[in-house]
């Protein structure tokens, strides 16, 4: 059996995969280990809850409140809203972890739990590991008085929007901005962040019945955003993913603008200003060569990890660094969030355009990208893609064939059941010719 905990905590389809029984054990399990990590300091514990709109998390947030409150542990029942707020949350309310129910991008039948420790930190291997390794163990239940409580709280909204909005240092008066909530946990709480920093907003997708999450729309689906945006005449246009941890934008023409470039332009904006730490930003290695050249003639340096945000928070935190990203849209901005945060990121560059007058085409023309192709591969068995030989072999082969000019990138999806297969080559026809090779080879060999 593989290791229950991805690159994003616990994924799968509900009810199958993620059950409530194994929420509820896995709550009682983060309780007990984080009790004894010293995470409580010998005070009744408090938790808060929150998740995205998915119908599965309704019984899952069920099963989390059961198994925390029969830990003994108080909770906070916060509602849908996105992941990010619960973080912010974790810390603001003094909680001592936090629980997010959401599987992010994923598909409707997929749902996930992630656990934030004291101050909105995701936890690390280790802990994840212990939770792991001390579910379903024999324990001494609470009795009377022992007992969690559960409560709900009304002013959540409120405290996270006004959080976002005063990090601004420039008002978006008068910006026309289309944001796309991916039928998702941010549907009310992103056109509320923009309107109060002063945008004339419109949102698409702003409806969630908890079966049409991420539908057609959001963040992976950038097509109704980039229509809406030229015909209603908007300067720019955000998506988001389900739980709003991640944000994609669409320029004026109708032009989608990928983190990399949104990275970009925080980092310059930051710099300007003299917050961006030891002029450091961190990515990972799925970040296009162009962005790493146009950060390297502005004098930026960039500091690589692997996939996954959870990488890049654990380098930034370790090198002290303010702003950090991946290629996807996730965006972290440490001097205001512990973990990625769409809202927070379609504001910071919405303001930049506001203080400069500049259009987000024009601010995220500094990144030329090498010609970029991903090819998900699914069916097969992610675990052996390291080490296959005949898969090792076709990767030489291509990288030989790509020289100086490309690079390729063959890993196992940490939150899907899916092989990615990226390259980069000077032309897109190349690019599109040697990763739908590799990805045949990957198919051929690997499949189950």
């Amino acid at each position: 059996m593989g290791r229950l905990f991805g690159t994003d905590g616990v994924r799968g389809v509900a009810n199958r995969d993620l059950t409530a029984e194994l929420a509820l054990d896995l709550s009682v399990a983060a309780a007990h280990v984080l009790g004894e990590a010293g995470a409580f300091e010998g005070h009744r514990p408090v938790a808060v809850v929150g998740r995205d709109p998915r119908a599965s998390g309704e019984f899952l947030e069920a099963a989390v409140v059961a198994g925390l409150a029969s830990a003994g542990v108080d909770v906070w029942r916060l509602g849908v809203l996105p992941t990010p707020a619960v973080a912010f949350l974790t810390a603001d309310l003094g909680a001592d972890l936090g629980v997010m129910l959401s599987a992010s991008h994923n598909p409707m039948p997929d749902n996930g739990i992630k656990f934030f420790a004291r101050g909105g930190h995701k936890l690390d291997d280790a802990i994840e590991d212990a939770i792991e390794g001390r579910l379903r163990e024999p324990w001494q239940r609470p009795t009377g008085p022992g007992v969690g409580r559960v409560r709900s709280r009304d002013d959540v909204a409120k405290r996270y929007v006004g959080h976002v909005t005063k990090t601004l240092r420039h008002k978006l008066d008068g910006l026309r901005v289309v944001l796309d909530c991916a039928n998702g946990a941010a549907y009310d709480m992103a056109p509320a962040a923009f309107e109060a920093a002063g945008a004339r907003v419109l949102t698409i997708h702003d409806r969630p019945d908890g079966l049409n999450i991420n539908d057609g729309c959001g963040s992976t689906h950038l097509g109704d955003l980039c229509a809406a945006v030229v015909r209603e005449r908007a300067q720019v246009g955000f998506a988001f993913d389900g739980d709003a941890d991640r944000c994609l934008a669409v320029d004026a023409e109708g032009d989608a603008i990928d983190g990399d470039r949104l990275l970009a332009v925080l980092a310059l904006a930051m710099r300007e200003r003299g917050e961006l730490t030891s002029d450091v930003v961190v990515s990972t290695v799925m970040s296009n060569v162009g962005f790493t050249q146009a950060m390297q003639d502005a004098g930026i340096a960039v500091e690589q990890t692997a996939v996954g945000d959870r990488y890049v928070l654990e380098a930034m935190r370790e090198g002290g660094f303010s702003l950090g990203g991946e290629q996807s849209g996730h965006v972290i901005m440490s001097d205001f969030a512990t973990t990625g945060d769409g809202l927070l990121t379609g504001l910071h560059v919405a303001s930049r355009m506001a203080q400069t007058r500049r259009s987000l085409k024009d601010l995220a023309s500094v990144v030329t990208p090498l010609p970029q192709v991903l090819v998900n591969v699914t069916g097969v068995d992610k675990a052996k893609v390291a080490s296959h030989p005949d898969v090792g072999d076709a990767v030489k082969a291509a990288e030989s064939s790509l020289g100086d000019s490309g690079r390729v990138l063959l890993r196992p999806s940490g939150t899907e059941p899916l092989v990615r297969v990226m390259v980069e080559a000077s032309t897109p026809s190349q690019a599109q010719n040697v990763a739908d090779e590799l990805a045949r080879v990957v198919r051929k060999y690997l499949a189950l």
